[in-house]
């Protein structure tokens, strides 16, 4: 490699206990050789799908802009910068206009070809012309509708050979195209719930999310409450129609998510938090806590990230206070929540879904 090669120890800076996982995949080492390879450095280069700061931390001098997705992302890419003594960088979400045109941009493909898409939505109104956008996926990972995507705002889509099982799609030749609408309209309960590209479930409410709705046991008395993970809003949203007098909070780590619920869900008492952890609460906050936790993070299965998001609950539930959980039933989340409450109940199950309920 030149110059721009793998200078940096790079860290995850999760909530995941789980040490053998990597900080980068075998895409984001694609994306940097490409990138060193180019005799002709960019004036401005975007960075998109950037987990922990890999491309971040060693293209700083090229001062790109990091388009950022999720609160965990921005704040572990912060700690990467700041373990090696790099300069902040500037970042933008994939919703709003770039400071600056770009002539350059390095994707790291996510498993949401909607969000691809986004990315790509973004980068063809916000880039000069003669853009370069070079596209890394794992092979086991492609399907043809991320070609398809592409070809919708570049006329050339060239695939590279592969390397440690990883391969580029180089796009050039941008193409001159409408400007499309973000958003997708779903329906539940008379309501319609809108959701920017790239929010998980995007062809209908989840299954899980559904029969949660289905099973949630909820009290007048409950005064206070917390959506974790609150997606496009609608649990808290269907809460907040049998409890109009509660102070409700949403939270979620998607930039995109938390955008979405303030389309579906306003109020006095409602109160939206982007971010991917509970330190923002006191303790003793919450009369009940309601979650669809994940335990996808893009092609990762981690159930390390919900555990400790359910210690966290405990602390900012008041005594007697309760969370409640829909999970698919082979994570078996039981196992883990005895430890942790006084009382874990089944409230309901089906052949998928388990609905629990943990007393503190």
């Amino acid at each position: 490699m030149g110059s721009e090669e793998n200078k940096y120890n790079i860290k995850r800076y999760d909530l995941s206990e789980d040490r053998s996982l990597k900080a980068w995949s075998a895409a984001d080492e694609y994306l940097l050789q490409a990138f060193t390879d180019l005799e002709k450095k960019p004036n401005h280069l975007g960075i998109y799908g950037d987990r922990f700061g890999f491309l971040g931390c060693n293209l700083h001098s090229f001062t790109p802009t990091l388009v950022f997705t999720k609160k965990s992302q921005q704040k572990a890419i912060d700690a990467n910068l700041e373990a090696h003594n790099i300069p902040l960088l500037n970042y933008s979400d994939p919703l709003s206009p770039l400071e600056r045109e770009m002539d350059f941009a390095l994707v790291n493909v996510p498993k949401s070809l909607e969000l691809f898409q986004l990315y790509l939505e973004q980068i063809a109104c916000n880039s000069s012309e003669d853009i370069t956008v070079i596209c890394a996926f794992m092979t086991r990972h492609f399907t043809p509708k991320l070609l398809q995507i592409a070809q919708e705002y570049f006329e050339v889509a060239e695939q590279s050979r592969a390397v440690k099982k990883a391969r580029l799609v180089v796009l050039t030749k941008k193409k001159s195209t409408l400007k499309k609408e973000l958003i997708t309209t779903l329906d539940y309960n008379k309501q319609n719930y809108k959701q920017f590209w790239g929010v998980f479930s995007a062809q209908h409410i989840d299954y899980a999310t559904q029969f949660f709705l289905e099973q949630l046991e909820i009290d007048d008395a409950d005064e206070c409450i917390l959506d974790l993970g609150s997606g496009n809003g609608i649990i808290g949203n269907e809460i907040f129609k049998q409890l109009p007098d509660a102070e409700i909070h949403l939270i979620d780590d998607s930039y995109l998510a938390v955008a979405s619920a303030k389309l579906n869900i306003q109020g006095e008492n409602i109160h939206h938090h982007f971010n991917n952890e509970l330190s923002i609460f006191d303790d003793e906050t919450f009369d009940l806590i309601v979650t669809n936790p994940p335990f996808h993070f893009e092609f990762e299965i981690n159930i390390q990230i919900p555990i400790q998001l359910f210690r966290e609950c405990y602390r900012c539930l008041k005594e007697g206070g309760n969370l409640q959980i829909v999970a698919n039933k082979h994570l078996n989340y039981k196992v883990h929540l005895e430890p942790i409450f006084s009382l874990v109940e089944i409230i309901d199950e089906d052949k998928k879904f388990i609905v629990y309920k943990c007393i503190k």
